[in-house]
């Protein structure tokens, strides 16, 4: 298992634009979601061992916050032909047996991951009602077998903040994860 840390996208980063499908097909992109108070875009997969573990958390994040009008989207980057795992045809299974309601979007291309300088899975990024990087970093302490509890608390904290209209503190941790699987000679040089 890979240890994978964020890049950290610099704060004040303006969301990258995208077109990407959904698991049903619709072409979604970030003017979608012009109109919530916060965007929160997730880079993961199916086989990670890292988004397994929060799993159930982002599901519940996903109900909680979305209720408030948070846009939330996941972004599947990775490599599908050698990690089948991930096609588009398993995120569809994944979406339902995880209880997402959020979008679950594929970046066959890999073009998105290297807009967001997105380095593993999970990589989470939130942004401002203006859409502009305020938080990025873990979701919260928890690793597979580190036995802290999956509670979301670092991105929860960060949404309240955006949320209520205050500052987000600037010192925050890095995500660390698997490796966004790479097609051939697609890998980029940010690393």
């Amino acid at each position: 298992m890979a240890l994978t840390p964020s890049t950290m996208l610099a704060l004040g980063t303006q969301a990258p634009q995208f077109r990407l499908p959904d698991t049903s097909g619709k072409i979604v992109s970030p003017t979608d979601f012009k109109d919530a108070p916060a965007l929160v875009v997730v880079f993961m997969c199916n086989h990670c061992p890292f988004v397994k573990h929060i799993r159930s958390g982002l599901a519940q994040l996903a109900r909680d916050y979305m209720s408030r009008r948070v846009a939330m989207a996941g972004i599947n980057s990775n490599d599908a032909l050698n990690y089948t795992e991930d096609s588009p045809a398993k995120m569809a299974v994944e979406v339902k047996s995880a209880g997402y309601i959020f979008l679950y979007l594929y970046d066959e291309t890999q073009s998105v991951a290297k807009a967001y300088r997105a380095a593993c899975t999970p990589d989470i990024f939130l942004f401002d009602k203006d859409q502009r990087l305020v938080y990025r970093g873990q979701f919260d302490d928890s690793r597979p077998g580190n036995g802290v509890p999956v509670t979301g608390k670092d991105l929860r904290a960060a949404l309240d903040a955006v949320l209520a209209g205050k500052p987000i503190s600037p010192d925050q941790k890095p995500s660390i994860g698997c490796n966004i699987k790479w097609k051939s000679g697609n890998a980029p040089d940010y690393f």
